[in-house]
């Protein structure tokens, strides 16, 4: 299955978003601030149905969280959105954010499995999985992705007033819009329109 959101964003349209790695996928569930209006993790079973539409593709009912790991979960994403705007805009990273996922990152994460398939092999997991374990999975991944050769490929959308944030993986490393059928589609509209527009002397 093809990795990525299908969003709905306030302001009309639907469109597929890949943030590129399992962290960030976390930030599409909500967030901090003025990110609250877009909050998907409101009760443990929402962090379940979020694991299956990841790129863990988790079965959700098999997926068992606390109120508390709920929590812990929020709180390691309220403070990815702060390492992620510490990365995009040139920030120093607060310490007590790499010891937030230090933590998480300590406990045990769902174990992988081998399933042999017609063409070769795929990864499952052994599941049930419990909350602690998907937290800790998105707190390796974070370790993973910046120790790692994209470790400086964390982009902001250059859309106007996007701010989604996603992993550039592509092999030129020239990936700048959320989406090509959004915001790219409307950087293209804007550009033309400007070209277009008589001179203002």
């Amino acid at each position: 299955m093809e990795p990525g959101f299908v969003l709905r964003p306030p302001s009309g349209g639907v469109f597929r978003f890949d943030p590129g790695t399992l962290w960030l996928d976390l930030l599409v569930s909500g967030g901090p601030g003025e990110l609250a209006v877009f909050e998907t993790l409101h009760a443990p079973a929402d962090a379940a149905t979020w694991s299956g539409l990841c790129r863990l593709r988790l079965d959700p009912a098999r997926v068992h969280v606390t109120a508390g790991e709920l929590a812990a979960l929020v709180r390691l994403r309220d403070g990815l959105w702060e390492l992620a705007w510490a990365l995009t805009r040139g920030h120093p990273v607060s310490p007590g954010i790499a010891a937030l996922v230090d933590d998480a990152a300590a406990q045990p994460s769902p174990a992988p499995r081998l399933r042999a398939t017609g063409l070769g092999f795929a990864r499952e997991w052994t599941l049930p999985v419990t909350g602690t374990q998907l937290l800790s999975a998105v707190a390796r991944d974070v370790v993973d992705v910046l120790t790692g050769p994209h470790a400086d490929r964390v982009r902001e959308c250059g859309g106007h007033r996007c701010g989604l944030v996603f992993l550039d993986t592509s092999r030129p490393g020239s990936r700048r819009w959320c989406s090509m059928e959004r915001c790219g589609n409307r950087s293209k509209v804007r550009a033309l329109r400007e070209r277009r527009a008589p001179d203002a002397g």
